[in-house]
């Protein structure tokens, strides 16, 4: 009767949770703490690298931004100081139309007022293309650089040191805010 007796009181305790815990239960706890440990300090370390990723990712993301800006602001300013090329562009033959009538007129024997009338209008109109940043090329003497030049032609040089060199201008080149608008009509010596 006594083992009966033992048995029901074993068997509340275990209802109720009064247990107390095996010797063998208790070193699986020991090792699972600092595992959680670990496993906490492992997810610590993850979060704070990828907040440092998220924050360098930012930081480009920023830094190209400012830069898009930047560049956005250079190429407005460059679109505006070559918008008015189509302009320019017209009124070169009109200017060149202009150079040629100015050295027709000193060739033959014109009216002094007239020459000098014509000479007014030319200076004045070269000056206030000049104040809008038009800018003629000086080709004669220099070295043929396709990057400004069109070769018309090529002619013997009179001397060695004009092989290369442009030896004579057909058509002026300009330059607009440093930029070519229209490169110059060249002879190359040869």
């Amino acid at each position: 009767m006594k083992k009966q007796e033992n048995n029901p009181s074993v068997e509340e305790e275990m209802k109720n949770g009064n247990e107390q815990p095996d010797e063998s239960s208790s070193p699986k706890e020991e090792q699972s703490l600092p595992d959680a440990e670990k496993s906490e300090g492992s997810a610590e370390a993850k979060l704070e690298l990828e907040l440092s990723m998220s924050r360098d990712q930012y930081l480009r993301l920023y830094s190209d931004f400012e830069n898009y800006k930047k560049r956005i602001a250079r190429e407005r300013i460059e679109l505006s100081k070559m918008a008015g090329a189509d302009i320019f562009l017209s009124i070169l033959p009109v200017m060149d139309d202009m150079e040629r009538a100015i050295k027709a007129m000193n060739e033959t024997a014109a009216s002094d007022a007239i020459k000098e009338g014509l000479n007014l209008i030319y200076q004045k109109l070269k000056a206030t293309t000049e104040a809008k940043g038009l800018k003629a090329m000086d080709s004669i003497g220099k070295t043929f650089d396709a990057d400004l030049h069109d070769a018309i032609t090529n002619i013997p040089a009179s001397t060695e040191d004009m092989k290369g060199k442009v030896v004579d201008e057909i058509e002026k080149g300009y330059y607009l805010n440093d930029k070519v608008i229209r490169h110059a009509k060249v002879i190359v010596g040869g």
